[in-house]
């Protein structure tokens, strides 16, 4: 774990994080987001195949009030036709989740973005820098699909509501780390009853 002193912007993650990183391409995900829905895996499997052709990958989710995230405009072929942090006039209801993709190269953008007017270094500039060398896919978190972005306390209140009703009616954990390992032959049945 590294500590960011202040809060000096997200892109701030990459110059902090440099050394971890190393040569690696890198996804950031914010703490306070969950997601979920089916087909989620799939999509993180996009994801990382965009890098394997040298394309970052950023996240989508339709809202309500899009002048409370960072906003992503589509052309008519759905391709990134621009973002805009915070707008007062935002361009479409598309809101781009706390879910990020990118080449090594994230590194050496972030260490050249321009603080903001609010002193810090915005993850919407990474990826205006990321849509200005034509190397950005969008990827939409369709209907039916949860993003919860639990930064406020009504916005974690409404998280627990949605994770409880949902365990609560279908009788099953929300992302059991237990149950994913022993599907995937991380560990095996003794193992898990040890655990439960």
């Amino acid at each position: 774990y590294e500590e960011q002193k202040s809060p000096d912007g997200l892109a701030q993650a990459f110059i902090i994080g440099e050394s971890f990183i190393g040569n690696d391409n890198v996804c950031l995900v914010l703490g306070d987001n969950i997601f979920y829905g089916h087909g989620f895996s799939g999509l993180l499997h996009e994801a990382i195949d965009n890098l394997d052709n040298n394309i970052s990958s950023i996240f989508t989710y339709f809202v309500n009030d899009p002048q409370d995230f960072g906003i992503v405009e589509f052309d008519d072929k759905g391709h990134v036709k621009s973002i805009e942090e915070k707008p007062d006039k935002p361009k479409s209801n598309f809101a781009a989740v706390g879910l990020y993709f990118y080449t090594n190269d994230v590194i050496q953008i972030s260490k050249e973005v321009k603080p903001s007017d609010r002193g810090e270094l915005e993850i919407t500039s990474v990826n205006q820098e990321y849509l200005k060398l034509n190397k950005l896919k969008a990827l939409l978190l369709g209907r039916g699909f949860a993003w919860l972005d639990t930064g406020t306390h009504d916005s974690l209140l409404e998280a627990s509501n949605f994770i409880r009703t949902i365990e609560t009616r279908q009788g099953l954990k929300v992302s059991c780390i237990e149950e994913i390992a022993y599907k995937y032959g991380y560990i095996n049945k003794d193992i898990l009853n040890k655990i439960a």
